[in-house]
């Protein structure tokens, strides 16, 4: 049951990670196309969670190999939490910026589109996360569910943001909505770094 279990994470981890591939070309380019720092931020998340992904792949084949993989489940639940950590200094930063150059974000399409098949997808990679976590007992697995989680709440404030902006013209929705994130992708990560 457990092997199948693992089989089943490893499979898991692949199809989110090309999922978050998908996801990172998309978001970036819109972003880059659109002056929108939410969608960039959108597509940055993606690229960490592609390299988190990367991680609890090499963590989770390292199991499966019948390795100790309690090392390897504490740096693995590090790294995931530093990522998330380095993602919510950038969207700070960026959002600041935006805010204080009084930066405009065009309306992208695409940037919507992901968005909502980002919105429809994530949950199923939360619920198979955390119940192949549970049953392996891996906290990182568990973890990496929570970067999911972010990836969700970004894909609703992209839409919130971008909805404000071309129906009401609120220019500073596009920044406002990134800095609600900031909180929750920061308090994750650091659960993450110290271990919880």
């Amino acid at each position: 049951m457990e092997n199948n279990t693992l089989s089943k994470s490893i499979n898991i981890e692949y199809l989110s990670t090309l999922w978050m591939l998908v996801e990172f070309i998309v978001a970036l380019y819109s972003g880059i196309m659109a002056k929108s720092i939410l969608l960039i931020a959108f597509g940055l998340d993606s690229l960490l969670e592609i390299i988190a992904g990367s991680i609890l792949i090499w963590r989770l084949k390292k199991e499966s190999n019948g390795a100790n993989i309690e090392k390897a489940e504490k740096i693995t639940s590090r790294l995931v939490g530093w990522i998330l950590i380095l993602l919510s200094i950038y969207v700070t930063i960026t959002s600041l910026f935006n805010l204080f150059g009084h930066g405009v974000a065009d309306d992208s399409l695409s940037g919507i589109i992901i968005a909502i098949l980002s919105l429809l997808i994530m949950p199923f990679f939360i619920i198979k996360k955390r119940r192949y976590g549970k049953t392996l007992k891996s906290g990182a697995l568990i973890e990496d569910s929570y970067c999911n989680v972010t990836c969700a709440y970004i894909a609703g404030t992209v839409l919130i943001g971008m909805v404000l902006n071309a129906l009401f013209g609120l220019w500073w929705a596009d920044s406002v909505a990134a800095l609600v994130l900031v909180y929750f992708i920061f308090t994750e990560g650091l659960e993450g770094v110290k271990g919880e």
